[in-house]
Formats: structure tokens, sequence, C-alpha cells
């Protein structure tokens, strides 16, 4: 591809390392489906902060999750059975994830208990929810990735509404990962992981999505994550099989790439600090978060209470 102009490269530091009594270096299902059956010791995901800047994250093997606070120390909030990856807040005191197992659950933070929000669509369980965000008026749009591909281009995506209507907008998308929207809540972004690209996603007024296209494509053996948009309508696009944060204008040209040191899986991001302009990296497969500060801020989250 040729650009205008070469991005800026910048690294990113390291800010917490998961401590080793949490690591559990054992065999699970979610590691003999999905990494080839290594021993998987966690796999960090889901980032999202509260109002006291504590940093959330998931652990999809292993079921749990864990509360990073300011200073880099961590807490296990919760741990069931499950496959938690997504996470953003409802309200102050209620995460909603998606988990691979069991759907849409929601989980209050003062205690640690689960429960579910939506388990099945039409008596049909899901192939494997992935990733959420919400609009200003209380809709979740969330992705439905299972192990689609471009062998089975079957991934979806949903929108469920404050009453509980549930929407499906798509269901041609060969592994639908991360998901988010721009500022005045038009255009949804949605990572395809396998197509290795993140696709445009015009909503209209009516409820309906058209002519969705390929907004950005990426390279190399695993394709777009995790997503965030920032003040000024850049996306920022997590991307683990390059170990980058591409960070992209308005045309989809790359005007920065954070990068990680080598062996790292970058696979999702999210914004916080005082001001919203330090960026927060999963990388997965080493128990690490990363950082850097950014020049501009993120887009707050929108919540339903």
């Amino acid at each position: 591809m040729l650009y205008p102009f070469p991005p800026q490269i910048r690294e990113l530091e390291c800010f917490s390392v998961m401590p080793e009594q949490f690591r559990r270096r054992e065999r699970s299902a979610w590691a003999e489906a999905n990494r080839g059956g290594a021993i998987v010791d966690s796999f960090l995901e889901g980032p999202v902060f509260d109002k006291a800047h504590n940093l959330y994250v998931t652990d999809i093997p292993w079921g749990r999750i864990f509360c990073i606070n300011p200073q880099g120390i961590w807490s296990l909030v919760a741990e069931y059975d499950g496959e938690p990856n997504g996470m953003k807040f409802l309200d102050d005191t209620t995460l909603l994830i998606t988990d691979y197992k069991n759907g849409l659950i929601k989980l209050d933070i003062r205690n640690g208990s689960i429960t579910p929000l939506l388990e099945r669509r039409n008596s049909e369980r899901f192939k494997g929810v992935n990733d959420l965000i919400l609009d200003s008026t209380g809709n979740i749009y969330f992705t439905d990735q299972g192990q689609t591909g471009l062998h089975d281009p079957t991934g979806r995506l949903y929108r469920l509404r404050p009453d509980g209507h549930l929407d499906l907008l798509l269901s041609n998308i060969p592994s639908p990962n991360g998901v988010a929207l721009c500022a005045d809540e038009q255009v949804l972004y949605v990572a395809v992981t396998r197509g290795n690209c993140v696709w445009r996603v015009p909503l209209l007024k009516d409820g309906s999505v058209s002519k969705v296209g390929q907004f950005f494509t990426s390279y190399g053996p695993s394709g777009p994550d995790g997503l965030a948009v920032d003040q000024q309508g850049r996306l920022l696009i997590a991307n683990p099989g390059l170990g980058y944060v591409w960070v992209l204008n308005k045309r989809a040209e790359p005007e920065l790439i954070l990068r990680g040191d080598a062996g790292t899986s970058l696979t999702n991001l999210a914004f916080g600090g005082p001001d919203n302009t330090e960026l927060y990296i999963t990388d997965s497969t080493n128990g690490r978060i990363l950082r850097t500060r950014m020049e501009v801020a993120g887009l707050p989250l929108a919540r339903r209470g």
C-alpha cells in the first residue's frame, strides 16, 4: 500500500504484568480449540475503566475477571464457568460481558455475582459472542464470532435494544471481533479478524444497515481485533498477529503505529486516565498490560445507567 506520508512508529511501555499467583499453567478446553493445545496460563481481553480509573480485564480460558488499580496492583473480582471476552460498564457497578460459552452476562463488581442477560436467540445458542459497544440510547451492538472465518463467513452482528428486541444486522462476516462507534453514532466499525480487515457499517435511521464496505485492510497471520475511536475520529485497531496498534485517520491512512516488543499479541485496547488520553492495551499471550499516552483523547464510552 502507498500512503501520502509514512506513519510515525512509537514503542509501547509495560504498565503491569499478571502476578505469578494468578497464572494457571494447565490445559484448558479453550486452549485446545484456539491455541493448538498449548499450555496457556492466561489470555487477557476486554479492557475497560471504571470512574476511579481502575482497569478491568477478562481472562478467557479460566473464566476470570481482574481489576488492576492505577498503581498496577491486581485483584480477582470473579471466577466462574465461562469464557469472558469483551466488557463494557452498564452502570457504575455492573459490567456487561460477552461470554463465548454463556452469551451476554452481567457482573456485579461489588460481590462478583454473575447473572445472564441474553443466553440464546429464539432458543438457539450463539456461535460464540466476542465484543460489544453501547450507544447513547442504550442499544448494545455485539459480535457473534464463534469459529467463523473465510472458510465459513457466517459470523453475525447483533443489536440488542433497551426494550429487549434483538436485531440481526449482518450474518455474513468471516470472524467478527471488535466493534466501535464513531462520534455521531451513524457508523459502526467491525473488526473482521480472519478477513484481515475492518468493515464500515452505516447505521440508518430506520434501524437497518446498508452499503457496508471494507474500510481498512491489514496483513499477517492474525488480523484486527479490538477497536477504539478518538475525539478526532481516528480509528485505533489492535492487530495481534503483527503486535501493532494501527491509528488511522478518516481516510484509513495510518498516521501512527504503536508497537510492542517481540512476541507481543495486542488484542484489545481502552482509553483511560483522568483526561482519557492514556491508552492501555492487552498483550494477551504474555499476561501483560502495555500503555502509552496519546495526544488525542478517546471518545467517552456510553452506558445504560
